[in-house]
């Protein structure tokens, strides 16, 4: 019987000890990292198959991997639903990670992934399309999305003489990116008389819904004289089925991304201008500021990458 009680009472010391180790031990993410050490980052991209926002995937990359392997990175792809990109952070969160980077489906949707984060005092950073809720405790990587049609209106009123038809093809008509650029374009035409905004139409952000989108306009026969797109997918659609048309040379095309392939086209002669958005600008900033959010160090709320007009005089320095 006295046997027993010691048994017991080793047990029991067992048992206490190693709930105090437990105890002692540092929670993931209370000393600005995961439980190994390293600092988790979770990211969720609006859609992997947009050129562009893949390009700025490797910029967030690109600084992860400058760090030597302080940081861990977990990449979903929301494949362009809200729904899901709002599970995505939900989990992010319950998985503990120490910051959360989000590529936005719909801009005007984000409030609650924004006050659950905030809620759960995780570092949330939006990048590339400015969501039109931003809390403290949230921050916005990015570029003026209005600027990109502003440079690339002006630039295409310029070789229209400032008289002609232009059309307009938008961006997912949700998203901030879409609207501002689609501004820009209109608030430089407002200044030019000569020129009118003929259709202006959704072909969400894809190069294939561009060519189409362009072939359609095409076949109704309306004069065209200019097409100002809201990215360089879509741009290149329109450039496909301009081609197919016998028409390349007789309707100006500008973009925006700068991504390589518009690069290629510039150079060809049938992309007539873009306008550089910095990929990696935009991804490695996003990066910088989540770890230094996990850290505890202060970033602004909002971080500018600025545009710069692309166009035969100087896409060599965007090659």
């Amino acid at each position: 019987m006295k046997m027993k009680k010691i048994t017991a009472l080793a047990l029991v010391l067992v048992m206490t000890l190693v709930a105090f180790i437990g105890c002692s031990s540092s929670p993931a993410g209370t000393d600005g990292g995961s439980g190994d050490g390293k600092i988790k980052v979770g990211v969720s991209i609006a859609n992997f198959d947009d050129t562009f926002l893949m390009y700025m995937k490797d910029g967030m990359d690109a600084y992860a991997k400058s760090l030597g392997g302080e940081v861990d990175v977990t990449y979903v792809d929301a494949k362009e639903d809200a729904p899901t990109q709002l599970n995505q952070v939900e989990n992010f969160i319950s998985q503990g990670m120490d910051a959360i980077i989000v590529v936005p489906v719909n801009t005007q949707a984000t409030e609650p992934m924004s006050n659950s984060a905030v809620a759960e005092g995780i570092p949330l950073i939006y990048v590339n399309r400015v969501p039109d809720y931003l809390p403290e405790g949230t921050t916005f990587v990015g570029s003026e999305s209005i600027d990109a049609g502003i440079f690339q209106m002006e630039y295409l009123a310029e070789l229209l003489g400032d008289e002609g038809n232009v059309v307009i093809m938008q961006g997912r008509l949700d998203n901030e990116a879409s609207q501002k650029r689609t501004e820009g374009v209109q608030q430089v035409v407002a200044e030019h008389p000569g020129i009118e905004i003929t259709k202006t139409q959704t072909a969400n952000w894809s190069r294939e819904e561009g060519m189409t989108l362009m072939e359609n306009w095409l076949s109704s026969g309306d004069k065209i004289n200019a097409v100002a797109a809201n990215n360089d997918d879509m741009a290149l659609g329109a450039i496909m089925a301009i081609e197919a048309a016998g028409l390349l040379g007789e309707i100006f095309v500008a973009g925006v991304d700068a991504t390589p392939d518009a690069i290629a086209q510039v150079e060809a002669g049938k992309l007539d201008a873009t306008v550089f958005q910095d990929a990696n600008g935009q991804g490695g900033g996003a990066m910088e500021a989540a770890v230094n959010l996990a850290k505890g160090n202060a970033v602004d709320q909002y971080i500018w990458i600025p545009f710069q007009l692309v166009t035969p005089d100087n896409y060599q320095d965007f090659k």
